[in-house]
């Protein structure tokens, strides 16, 4: 059983995941309670589905970018499980999990986006490739003002965003934009994700395994 956990923004998600089937899955938007939410929560989840902690025999955690403190909380909490029991630790990059969510299509480039801190979005580029979403660049800290303005081309947009930035967002006819059910961060898509990285040996060193944070005034791509 893997163990899934994403603190990268106000939105906490959980996962079990046995490698056929989503055991459990639970995401909710917290009121920067991180540290006080996040053991409970998958004590509870692991008591209603029944699973022992011994059970668990891995833990995949979201990376970033995120907002600097829910980051650290998701990812010393995954560290310190997977020290303590000597179990394999997997790090995602949180836009990943965005990209993996969304069907591919060639003909248009993916941009992924999630809360960054005082109005600011981070903002990483996806193109299609036979194995699904590749990255294209580095991941970086722009607006949604940013966005709407400088995107000229047909695009496929997911993430994070406030009503505000929606409206803003939907002005642009060229962004097709995912709606907010399917723009969620999935849980379960952070669990299949590190799962697959376990089955292929590419795991962190709990040790040195670092959270992505992003500087500010990178530009985006025209």
């Amino acid at each position: 059983m893997l163990l899934a956990l994403d603190t990268s923004t106000p939105q906490i998600g959980l996962a079990l995941y046995d490698g056929a089937r989503i055991v459990a899955e639970h995401l909710w938007v917290s009121k920067a309670r991180h540290t006080i939410e996040l053991a409970p929560a998958v004590a509870q989840m692991l008591s209603q589905t029944g699973t022992d902690i011994s059970q668990v025999a891995a833990i995949g955690v979201a990376i970033g970018p995120g907002s600097f403190t829910s980051l650290r909380v998701g990812l010393a909490f995954g560290k310190g499980l997977a020290m303590s029991r000597s179990l394999p630790l997997i790090g995602i990059p949180t836009l990943d999990i965005l990209a993996a969510q969304v069907a591919v299509g060639a003909s248009r480039p993916l941009a992924c986006v999630l809360a960054a801190g005082r109005g600011r979005l981070a903002l990483g580029w996806y193109s299609a490739s036979e194995n699904g979403w590749q990255a294209t660049g580095s991941a970086g800290v722009t607006t949604a003002e940013t966005v709407a303005a400088e995107i000229t081309s047909a695009t496929l947009l997911t993430g994070e965003l406030t009503a505000a930035e929606r409206q803003l967002l939907l002005k642009n006819e060229n962004i097709l934009l995912a709606s907010p059910a399917a723009s969620a961060r999935r849980p379960g898509i952070l669990a299949e994700l590190a799962f697959q990285h376990w089955q292929a040996g590419q795991t962190d060193p709990a040790a040195s395994l670092a959270p992505i944070y992003l500087h500010i005034g990178e530009v985006i791509p025209g």
